[in-house]
């Protein structure tokens, strides 16, 4: 099969589409032919040679697939040669076959496109582990997401909104907050020009944000807290603004507020399994039903996956960047 490859780390020429061995689905494991992937910031430092897969993942880049099963390795029940999937990986995505822990598929939602399928496994494990399983996000709370129109933000605004609670979103243009509005977004702050804290405070009645989904980290983790209201949960989930910051413990002690960080790639295949469990019972649903969707920027051939990450490093796009295999 080809495959994206990374011979040396670099720019966005380091990725080499190239002909590799084929994968060989393991106890538990499916074989997928792959239709598309999707370009996610894990990627981008992938390929810089600043976050290497497990131990044991695929070496290719590629959190996340669509396609349709091959073959169904031993021990897999549930699952049948042609059934139409999408899956959340450790890496491999950016292939023409994949091997898939069969805890980590995921059937493709009703109404869905097969390629547009895979636009939606890393966002809806992100967003639900993280805003609803660890931060417990509830009916009229207020959600702040940084990154809005990105894959991640897009996803958390449409979650919020279908569980009752207020989405409030960071941005950088008119552009991309006009269609965070079109997708529910109550508060509306271009960081270029506002304070987000001062803006949270003013549109919660000096509240705060009850839930805030951070991909910044450093560079925003003061300001975060200051931004919770009373009993606020922080979810980091990036590092975009770095690996070191100051937190003020006697406003985290006054607010009673809670700041936690998770990795997804780096899960055990259990804790995967559960994530990916709950998406399907609670997220899946709701696209079926129209009430979500995924948000798709652009598809590209995926042997010009470097084209795919220079879009995502300009930050021109709104949603999901796929990648589509010949």
């Amino acid at each position: 099969m080809y495959a994206i490859t990374i011979p040396e780390p670099g720019g966005p020429e380091a990725l080499v589409w190239d002909e590799v061995p084929d994968p060989v689905a393991g106890q538990g494991e499916v074989l997928v032919d792959v239709v598309a992937s999707a370009v996610n910031r894990a990627d981008l430092l992938q390929r810089q040679g600043l976050y290497n897969p497990p131990p044991g993942a695929s070496p290719y880049p590629g959190l996340e697939c669509s396609g349709r099963i091959a073959e169904v390795g031993p021990g897999v029940s549930g699952w049948a040669v042609g059934d139409e999937v999408c899956a959340l990986l450790s890496g491999g995505g950016y292939a023409e076959k994949v091997a898939v822990p069969a805890g980590q598929l995921l059937p493709v939602p009703e109404g869905i496109d097969l390629k547009q399928a895979a636009a939606l496994p890393e966002v809806t494990c992100t967003v639900w582990s993280n805003v609803f399983m660890v931060s417990h996000l509830r009916p009229a709370e207020t959600l702040l997401v940084h990154g809005g129109s990105s894959g991640i933000g897009t996803m958390a605004i449409q979650l919020a909104k279908a569980v009752g609670a207020r989405a409030a979103v960071t941005a950088g243009t008119k552009e991309k907050l006009d269609f965070c509005a079109e997708l529910g977004a109550d508060i509306l702050v271009n960081y270029r020009e506002q304070d987000f804290v001062e803006e949270i405070k003013r549109a919660t009645d000096g509240a705060g944000a009850d839930v805030i989904l951070d991909n910044m980290g450093a560079k925003y983790l003061g300001r975060n807290v200051q931004a919770l209201a009373v009993n606020g949960r922080l979810a980091i989930i990036g590092m975009q603004g770095g690996i070191k910051g100051e937190l003020n413990i006697a406003t985290l002690l006054n607010k009673r507020a809670a700041v936690t960080a998770t990795s997804l790639r780096i899960r055990p295949l259990g804790e995967k399994a559960a994530i990916v469990a709950a998406v399907r019972e609670h997220v899946w649903p709701l696209i079926a039903s129209g009430h979500v969707r995924p948000v798709v920027d652009r598809e590209l051939p995926m042997n010009d996956a470097a084209e795919g990450h220079r879009v995502l490093e300009g930050s021109g796009h709104i949603g999901k960047v796929l990648l589509v295999a010949p």
